[in-house]
Parts: structure tokens; C-alpha cells; sequence
């Protein structure tokens, strides 16, 4: 009995639709079943039943000696020999068929094992064959560059910035973001990663995954292209965020950005480095769009507004530095995880300066010295005072914003990131919040954005989205207000801090004064994507066979991680959620078939070939016993161990669908 153990592999979700579930499944087990069938049949085995999937027979058709059928739970297949049944495995030692000449038990071990190994052998052929045909017909795949770098995590700390490209992780070669994915979570200990910068100069790192999550992570997310969001239905999912000015600019789904101004664009980064330098002017974008179904193309010119940050008039106070960049200019001046800068220039960060504007306030002086004042605190004695000088790099501010809860806020021009404290530090006069009667020493406990246009569709499905602010929300909050919710109001909960009462006050967001926000003012934009085609057969061989051994090794390594508890269980995934993602890529071309059928093949040939018994792997252990003992195991070993396997598969089984079922992801 073969079982095709789906939910081992995370990454699975990708590449499913539910037609080529149904048509994959059905054409890969049919050539594990064939490799055993052809070779039991070139043995001069008789083969009793070819069936594909197990359980209840409910079609069979007899050719011969042998019935062919379909059974009714389609996770695997089997071929029935005389004297190999895995539901009766006495039959294996029974004397009656032995003495059969055709019987399986009859055959010498060295044919046992071609005809046990054949499946596998035939699952790794056709894998590789199928992934042939997929790179020769050229596969889309997403880019291995960089697009968000979340603060304070490994990849941040390491000092992996937003456009580079990773060539490599741990001595293995990337090729696209997914292998990025893979290689981290599937890696022991550090990561070795090599790339190269946007502007050509090449980079080695070494970094040290978090792994406070249910698997291994260094916190970044794929590279954006400069083509907008190819939403089918804007009202529904829109390509830009309702009350940002990209929204009203004119642009469409699948626009892609030429040229702003006088200057022609190759590269996010490049518009990345526009939208920091004129921050504060109106920009005319060129974009190529296109017409009559995508045969032809147009070129148009939109002109995008400047994004004021939107603001409540409250200055929060500034918590402790939570992460210092390697190699940076804080790092390099002697900055800790730990201190608490009071001054910059002699200004009181807080009083003279808002602590959220430190980030432009660093980014505007690249180059130039900057006196820092950090207060340290020293185990066993009392806080000292540490000065510093740094130069900031010309990194524009806002470029690595807070878009995780949790995240700190980051000086990309000087490497630290630091935590907001939820305590009002002053309110400015004549500000909502000021209006709203909030006052210094108060404390944020959470933030409700709320929909006042019932028609509005935005990135929130609910009419209320609640952020708690606790210890280390205010930055993400704040940062959903320019972006995501720009387009709502504001309802906040917070506790006097002469009183334990909470009380809730409603305010609207106004437009700061020269305070611009350096980003794509609300656009969308789509992750890069690149084409993996060969160029020849022998290309298309070359790229089809590594891409099976990596897919082989990918399996061993999440297997291994699972073990030592590298990767959660949480992160398995059953046939419902195979099911649900398959809803979502179900348009997804020739190559992505072909890739699926490939997948399949390879998960196939290696998971059934682990050493568990009614798995061919487990088969095959009892053949290696056999030829070194000279003996075959004794019936009860064999039932005995027959059972345990079939109930650890159908636990495994189980487990998964509770997952599914049960269990949230991320």
C-alpha cells in the first residue's frame, strides 16, 4: 500500500488548484503503481490487483490474471502481488505461497528490492521529467530580492537592506524568493548568505534566524515591481488605499511605471530613491498600460500628489533601542540594544524633538556629524550618561517602516530601531487629540480605526480594526494611519494617569505641515516577478534534475527539522488546506502543472521510501534483514509491525486534518 503523505511538505500550498489535484494525483500514482507493476511483471510475478488510491474497491475491471481498480481514498495507490499484502501481511511468510513459483515471497531478495524500489525509482524519473518540460516551457517565479526588511529582526540586524538580491544561502545556490523561504527554514544553526546590493557591490553575512514563531525566520518579504497591483476588482480589492493620493491619481490595475519625470526607471529601488528626494513635490508618472486584452500597450502620464503623514497631535515617549544594525554608523560609534537617546544636536528628544521624527530628522543630515546623548543603564549602579558622534549614511527615513505588530521604529541612515512607549509625553495645541481633552501622562491602550464611508472598500474587511498598543504597538498603529487606514477615523482608548478609569474619545486625523511621507503614497505595487526558461534541452535537463534533487533534499531537511523541533507541526498542512489554496492559484498555467506533477512525483518517491513498514521504504528494510540474516522475519514481527506503521500513517493523517481544521496560521 502506497501512501502519499502531502501534508509533510509546507510549501505545497503554492503550486495546488484543485483540477490538477485531482489529474496529478491520479497520473502520479499511476506511474509509482506502473514502475511496480512493470518490474513484478518482469520478474514473472503474478500481480493480483493495479490499484489506484486504497480503501473500498468502486471500479475494477480484471485483464488476465490481474483486476485493475479504483478505490476510494484517493492519498495513494498499491499494486497486489501474491504473497505481499500489507493488510494481511502474514501472507508474506505463509508456507502455502512460497511454494508458488510466482509468488512474490518466492522471488530472490535482490528482485524483492527492484521490484519494491521501482516505484520510487519511476516517481523520481517522471519528476524530473515533468520539471524538464515545466523550465523548458519557462516557469514564473518571484524574484530573490528584497523587499521589506522588518526591524529588528535577523535579516535588519545583519544589515539586509531592501533591493538587494540573495545569490546564495549556506554554499546553495538561490534562484528565486521561495528558495530564500526554504533555505531558512529548513537550516540548523546560522545562515551564510551571499547577494549582491543594488548598486553592484556584492555582500556575505552571516545571520542567526529567530525562531520564536512555529518555524525559522529572518524577517523578510519579496522584492515590489514597478507594475501596480493587477487587481481583477478594484471595488472589491483595491490597487491603492482609499484616502491616500494615489488613490484619486488615475492610475489602473497592471500599470507599470516607466518613468517619473525626466528620469527613466529600471528598478523599485530606483523609485524608492525618487519618492525619498522629492518627498514634498508633486511627481508625473509615465506608465505603460494596456489595451484591447493586453495585445497592445499605451502610454500614459499621472500626475502624483505628495503624502502629508496624518496625525492626532499627540508626541509619545521614546522607549530603549531595541536592535543596532551591524556595521552601521551606530554600531560603529558605540551604540547598545538597551540605551535611551535624551538628546540629538542638544535637542530633548520628546520635548525639543518628536521621538517620530527621528528618522527624517538623521536622513536629512547624511554626512554630517550629529551629537547624540544616550542614556545606559548600568547593572548594580546608577544610569550613566554615554555621548556620541556619528555621520548618517543618505538612507531615506520611513524606507524600512513598521509593518508587523510588535515592530520598532527604524533610523535606516544611522542602523538602530527603538520602541515607542504607549505614555502621552505633550499634546500640541489646537490638535484633535488637544480637542479631545487627551493630555500629557496619558496612556494608549488600544486604537480603532473606523470606517465612516460604508461604500469605502479598503486593505480591512470589518467596519472596526483594534490595534492594542501595549508595550510596542504605537509605531504600527501610527504607520497603519498613513497607509492602510487612511482613509478612517479614529477611536481611542486610553486610562488619566490620575485616574484607573479607561475612557474612549474620537478623533479625525489631520495633515501635518511639512511632513511628508517617502513612499509610494498609498499605490500598490506588485512583487517582482522573473521567467526561469532554458534555453535548450540540455538546459532544460540541467535545471529539471537539480531542481528534483533539491526538491528531494528539501523533504530529508523538513523532516530533520521537525525532529528537533527547528519546524513546528503546525506548519504541516492537510488535504483541506491543499483544498483552499488550490481555490486560489487554479488558473495557473501549462508550466505550473507541470511543476505540480512534479512536486507530487518527487514527495512521493521520498516519502515512501522512509523506513516505515507499509511504506515501500519499510518493505525495503525488511529485505536488507533478510539478506544479511538469511532468513525472513517471523510473522508476528511482521504483523506487529505492519500495524504500527499503518497507525502512525493514519495518525499522521488525523493530525493534519485537526490542523486544518483547528489550528490558525499566519
Amino acid at each position: 500500500m502506497e501512501i502519499l503523505l502531502l501534508s509533510l511538505i509546507p510549501q505545497l500550498g503554492t503550486i495546488l488548484n484543485i483540477a490538477t489535484v485531482a489529474i496529478g494525483l491520479g497520473l502520479v500514482i499511476f506511474f509509482h503503481e506502473l514502475g511496480h507493476f512493470a518490474v513484478a511483471k518482469w520478474c514473472d510475478v503474478n500481480v493480483e490487483r493495479f490499484s489506484i488510491g486504497f480503501g473500498p474497491v468502486i471500479w475494477s475491471r480484471k485483464w488476465g490474471e490481474t483486476e485493475y481498480a479504483l478505490s476510494l481514498i484517493p492519498f495513494g495507490g498499491y499494486v497486489k502481488m501474491l504473497g505481499q499484502d500489507d493488510v494481511d501481511p502474514g501472507q508474506m511468510s505463509s508456507e502455502e505461497v512460497a511454494e508458488d513459483p510466482r509468488a512474490y515471497t518466492a522471488k530472490s531478495v535482490p528482485q524483492r528490492m527492484a521490484i519494491i524500489s521501482a516505484g520510487v525509482i519511476m516517481n523520481v524519473i517522471t519528476g524530473t521529467m515533468f520539471f524538464v518540460l515545466a523550465f523548458r516551457s519557462g516557469v514564473d517565479t518571484t524574484a530573490a530580492v528584497v523587499g521589506a526588511v522588518q526591524v529588528g529582526m535577523p535579516a535588519w540586524q545583519a544589515g539586509i537592506e531592501t533591493g538587494d538580491r540573495i545569490t546564495e544561502m549556506n554554499g546553495r545556490r538561490v534562484d528565486d524568493f521561495n528558495d530564500i523561504l526554504r533555505g531558512t527554514a529548513l537550516s540548523q544553526g546560522a545562515i551564510s548568505i551571499e547577494g549582491v546590493h543594488p548598486d553592484g557591490e556584492t555582500f556575505d553575512v552571516v545571520v542567526k534566524p529567530d525562531t520564536s514563531g512555529t518555524r525559522r525566520r529572518i524577517g523578510i518579504s519579496p522584492g515590489l515591481s514597478l507594475e501596480v497591483l493587477p487587481t481583477p476588482d478594484p471595488k472589491k480589492f483595491p490597487f491603492a488605499f482609499p484616502g491616500t493620493p494615489a488613490a484619486d491619481a488615475g492610475f489602473e490595475p497592471g500599470d507599470v511605471i516607466t518613468r517619473v519625470d525626466d528620469v527613466e526607471l529600471e528598478s523599485y529601488a530606483e523609485l524608492q530613491e525618487i519618492l525619498w528626494n522629492r518627498r514634498d513635490e508633486a511627481l508625473d508618472v509615465q506608465v505603460r498600460r494596456s489595451v484591447e486584452g493586453g495585445e497592445s500597450t499605451t502610454s500614459d502620464t499621472i500626475t502624483l500628489e505628495p503624502a502629508q503623514f496624518r496625525t492626532l497631535g499627540l508626541r509619545m515617549d521614546i522607549g530603549k533601542i531595541e536592535a543596532v544594525r551591524r556595521g552601521s554608523p551606530a554600531d560603529e560609534a558605540g551604540i547598545k540594544a538597551g540605551d535611551r537617546i535624551a538628546t540629538v544636536d542638544e535637542l530633548r528628544v520628546g520635548q525639543d524633538l518628536d521621538p517620530m521624527q527621528l528618522p527624517d530628522y538623521f536622513g536629512e543630515r547624511a554626512g554630517q556629524p550629529v551629537n547624540l546623548m544616550l542614556i545606559r543603564e548600568v547593572e548594580g549602579s546608577a544610569p550613566q550618561d554615554v555621548e556620541v558622534t556619528l555621520e548618517p549614511k543618505d538612507r531615506g527615513s520611513w524606507t524600512e517602516p513598521p509593518l508587523f505588530p510588535e515592530s520598532p521604529i527604524s533610523v535606516p541612515s544611522i542602523g538602530v530601531a527603538y520602541h515607542m512607549i504607549p505614555t502621552v509625553f505633550s499634546v500640541d495645541e489646537g490638535s484633535p487629540a488637544a480637542k479631545a481633552g487627551i493630555r500629557a501622562r496619558d496612556t494608549i491602550e488600544s486604537i480603532d480605526f473606523v470606517r465612516t464611508d460604508p461604500g469605502m472598500v479598503d486593505a480591512f474587511q470589518d467596519d472596526v480594526f483594534t490595534v492594542k498598543i501595549g508595550e510596542n504597538n504605537w509605531a504600527y498603529a501610527f504607520w497603519l494611519m498613513q497607509n492602510e487606514a487612511a482613509g478612517r477615523d479614529v477611536r481611542v482608548s486610553l486610562k488619566s494617569a490620575d485616574s484607573e478609569e479607561t475612557r474612549t474619545v474620537e478623533l479625525t486625523p489631520q495633515k501635518a505641515d511639512d511632513w511628508y511621507l517617502p513612499t509610494s503614497r498609498g499605490l500598490r505595487l506588485f512583487t517582482e516577478g522573473e521567467r526561469r526558461q532554458a534555453d535548450n534541452l540540455a538546459s532544460a535537463v540541467t535545471m529539471g534534475w537539480t531542481h528534483a534533487v533539491n526538491s528531494m533534499t528539501d523533504i530529508y531537511l523538513t523532516l530533520r527539522n521537525l525532529i528537533f523541533g527547528d519546524l513546528s507541526v503546525k506548519e504541516l498542512h492537510g488535504p483541506i488546506r491543499i483544498a483552499t489554496v488550490a481555490f486560489e492559484v487554479a488558473k495557473s498555467g501549462l508550466s505550473q502543472f507541470l511543476l505540480f506533477l512534479g512536486f507530487l512525483s518527487i514527495n512521493l518517491a521520498v516519502l515512501n521510501f522512509l523506513p516505515i513498514p507499509v511504506l515501500d521504504g519499510g518493505h525495503m528494510v525488511f529485505l536488507i534483514w533478510e539478506g544479511i540474516a538469511r532468513r525472513k522475519p517471523s510473522e508476528k514481527v511482521l504483523i506487529a509491525a505492519t500495524y504500527a506503521g499503518m497507525a502512525f500513517v493514519l495518525g499522521l493523517m488525523l493530525l493534519v486534518i485537526w490542523l486544518d481544521l483547528f489550528v490558525s496560521r499566519s
